[in-house]
Order: structure tokens, then C-alpha cells, then sequence
């Protein structure tokens, strides 16, 4: 019983860490052209090994929950952010593929949330205690079945 009540607290505290650290990282997103989930694909797209990946793959990769990542990449396609091409392993697939407007983006809002991650979380811990988070939550994710690289905590 304290055990159950202990791990509700638990996700409460979590759950209320994470709502405040992502209204402050949108904070920093307002004016800049992009908004967090753009640069969430942006970024996806940067880390992606064979200069790109396909709808499904990007959406067992972003960090924030997206139900349509579809509708998501052609605003970002119409804005110029991404392109799609075909997949070179498979023809009746395409790939989605940073744009040279979406590499600028990513240059110029990384440092930038790089700067309030640090920021948020390490000026509220330690480096020590920033290894034991990292380890918990993946400790969370291989609990739930999520590899770190698939499939990941939404916002």
C-alpha cells in the first residue's frame, strides 16, 4: 500500500516537472518561425541515418506526441522546412528529408533550447543527479517496452 502510494507521487511529481519544463521550452519557441513539434520533426530528421526516414519511422522517433505526423510534415513541406523524395530502398515509399530552410532552423533554435535545457535542468541538478534521471527514465521505457531510439515520452 505505501508502495502504490509512493509510485503515484512519483508520477505526479513527474508528470508536473515535465508540464512546466515544456510550457517554458514553448515559451522560448514563440518568434521563432518554428514551434516545438516542427523543430521536434527537424531535429528527428537531423539524427536519422540514410538522410532521412519515412512517415512511420519518423513518428515512432519524435519526443512530442504528433496523431498526425502526415499533416504535420506537408505544413512543414509547404513551408519549406522538409522535403519528401522517393526511398531508395523501397520505391513505393518516400522519405522525408531536412530542407535547406530546415537546417537553418535547427542552427539557429539549437543552441538556443540546448541553452534552456541546461539551463532547467542542470541548474536544478547536480551532474550526478542529471546521470540517475537519464537512467530512471530509461529504466521506464525499457519497463514499457520503448527502446530509447523508438518510441518516446509525448508532450
Amino acid at each position: 500500500m505505501a508502495a502504490d502510494r509512493t509510485a503515484e507521487q512519483a508520477w505526479e511529481a513527474l508528470a508536473r516537472a515535465h508540464v512546466a519544463l515544456m510550457r517554458r521550452f514553448r515559451a522560448d519557441f514563440r518568434g521563432a518561425g518554428v514551434g516545438m513539434r516542427e523543430y521536434d520533426v527537424l531535429l528527428t530528421l537531423a539524427r536519422c541515418p540514410y538522410g532521412g526516414a519515412r512517415l512511420c519511422e519518423l513518428n515512432e522517433r519524435v519526443l512530442l506526441d504528433q496523431s498526425s505526423i502526415s499533416r504535420l510534415v506537408d505544413r512543414m513541406a509547404a513551408e519549406g522546412l522538409v522535403e519528401r523524395g522517393p526511398d531508395p530502398q523501397d520505391r513505393r515509399g518516400t522519405r522525408v528529408r531536412l530542407a535547406g530552410k530546415g537546417r537553418e532552423a535547427l542552427r539557429r533554435m539549437g543552441p538556443r533550447h540546448a541553452a534552456a535545457i541546461r539551463e532547467s535542468l542542470g541548474g536544478a541538478l547536480s551532474e550526478e543527479e542529471l546521470a540517475t534521471l537519464r537512467d530512471l527514465a530509461e529504466k521506464l521505457l525499457r519497463a514499457q517496452g520503448a527502446e530509447g531510439s523508438g518510441e518516446r515520452a509525448d508532450g
